[in-house]
């Protein structure tokens, strides 16, 4: 977890062409672009744009912004860093502020998501990339598919079966997240924060009640015990969808042994998460200011037994994977991503580790992050950018998390079991913001919130780390067949509503 808050008049604004000197001038001097994104102006009709970095050495975030009118414009970032080519589209399609020149200027969402904003309207047909040539052929695929999956298109340029270019539309699952966040009583969007992506449920509902305790000026060493049981919470939600990942994987490829144990396996560990927060997906787990199931000495001795038992069984069926002529064989050399394009395109998290970059928050900014600033974790990384640096990952981040499950019940039991699992919240502060980043398990989680003169909320943004890595599933076909594609897909294993909100 990393925080950054204060008053809205404590962010620094800029004029536009300061502004983008700044943000380049952070960027050269190897800051990362967390995020970048607009919020209206309260009573205003302007709207602000906003620069979130990270510098990742020290663990230090910093927001800058800076003033447009609707409909206006303002040079593209994009042409010179593509970090910033998601956000600059999504801005354009929910404000109509247009980047000049921007190298590849397509709305993805179909209707605006702010009220107010203008109906921008509906495609009557998509501007896909086309490729020239009497070899050259598309494929189709979605967005309705063969199986209970969300929606999303994607049109192959292939050359006989090779792969050239992947443009992957989305959009369809838009359902209006932030401005329903907006219609809520701010202590309470809990239950709608745990349905932005299903299978991040503790990892988005972490991030919204750190964000929304900071507003309220809550004392970090009050919620020590509340975050501890947290990180529990999103280590047991970690592990459970790396099986799933493992599982869907492995039945890819016609690796039956691995695709029957990591789905029994993950129903070990979400059965887990129900007997400790009363929900397999961690849903009622989290709200602000307080952990709503008890931990008693007795569930742990339990739960530990459980964890013991799993962790006999993942270790065989990890040596079996591992020791797999037939995984090895489709997975080495296949999907790559270099380290120079993850970082190039902004990927966060398994799409960033898998490739060789050092990036995981609870590493990262382990110093302001509990509760991993007393019990550390370690970020795994593996080098080759492939599906089995992906698998690998996943494999070793279980058993990273593992451990460090072991250690906060550890640390429960040096408390004495004594821990303070709610505390009193003061009414938020008025003309505030706070910024909270969650390490989830596809990656960095981020929600910003910000509160008007009277205390209530004004903005909402929500950023789920997909948004950041569809683009690093596409740069991973090119030059593979296409009938690498569902093997590729689950190892990145990315969400749709996550990205269309």
């Amino acid at each position: 977890m990393s925080i950054l808050s204060g008053r809205i008049s404590q962010i620094t604004t800029l004029d536009m062409s300061v502004f983008q000197h700044q943000v380049e001038e952070m960027l050269t001097r190897g800051m990362r672009l967390v995020s970048f994104f607009a919020s209206p102006i309260y009573g205003f009709p302007e709207i602000f744009l906003n620069a979130l970095l990270a510098d990742d050495r020290y663990g230090k975030l910093q927001v800058l912004r800076v003033k447009k009118s609707r409909d206006s414009t303002y040079p593209s970032f994009t042409k010179k860093y593509s970090t910033f080519h998601c956000f600059e589209r999504e801005i354009c399609e929910q404000y109509k502020i247009t980047p000049e020149e921007h190298p590849w200027p397509k709305r993805g969402i179909r209707y605006p998501n702010r009220k107010g904003s203008g109906h921008l309207g509906q495609f009557e047909k998509y501007p896909f990339f086309k490729l020239e040539g009497k070899e050259v052929h598309e494929v189709g695929v979605g967005p309705i598919h063969a199986g209970v999956i969300e929606p999303g298109h994607f049109r192959f340029m292939c050359y006989g079966e090779m792969v050239h270019h992947l443009e992957i539309q989305l959009g369809y699952q838009h359902r209006h997240v932030e401005s329903l966040l907006l219609r809520g009583e701010m202590s309470k969007l809990a239950p709608l924060v745990e349905t932005i992506a299903g299978d991040s449920s503790i990892a988005h509902t972490w991030a919204y009640c750190r964000a929304y305790e900071n507003l309220c000026v809550a004392n970090i060493v009050d919620l020590a015990d509340i975050e501890l049981v947290r990180g529990v919470a999103l280590e047991l939600e970690r592990i459970a969808m790396h099986l799933a990942g493992l599982s869907g994987l492995s039945t890819d490829i016609a690796f039956l042994p691995g695709g029957s144990t990591y789905g029994r396996l993950r129903t070990a560990i979400i059965n887990t998460s129900m007997r400790l927060g009363g929900s397999r997906f961690g849903r009622g787990w989290l709200r602000p200011g307080e952990v709503r199931s008890p931990i008693t000495k007795s569930l742990i001795d339990e739960v530990r037994i459980i964890l013991s038992s799993f962790k006999q069984d993942i270790d065989k069926i990890n040596d079996l994977f591992l020791s797999s002529k037939l995984v090895a064989n489709r997975f080495c050399g296949v999907g790559v991503v270099t380290k120079e394009v993850a970082i190039d395109i902004g990927a966060v998290g398994m799409a960033a580790r898998m490739s060789g970059v050092v990036l995981d928050l609870r590493q990262n900014f382990a110093s302001s992050n509990a509760p991993y600033d007393k019990l550390p974790i370690v970020a795994m990384i593996e080098e080759s950018g492939d599906c089995w640096a992906r698998a690998c990952l996943r494999i070793r981040e279980i058993n990273e998390s593992l451990y460090w499950i072991n250690s906060a019940f550890d640390e429960m039991e040096r408390k004495d079991w004594k821990l303070q699992l709610k505390i009193e919240l003061k009414a938020p502060q008025s003309n505030a913001y706070a910024i909270s980043l969650i390490e989830g398990w596809r990656g960095e989680v981020m929600h910003y919130l910000e509160t008007g003169p009277s205390g209530k909320l004004a903005h909402y943004k929500v950023q789920d780390p997909s948004i950041r890595n569809w683009f690093a599933l596409a740069q991973s076909l090119r030059g593979n067949e296409i009938s690498d594609f569902p093997i590729c897909n689950k190892s990145f294993d990315l969400s749709y509503c996550g990205n269309d909100l």
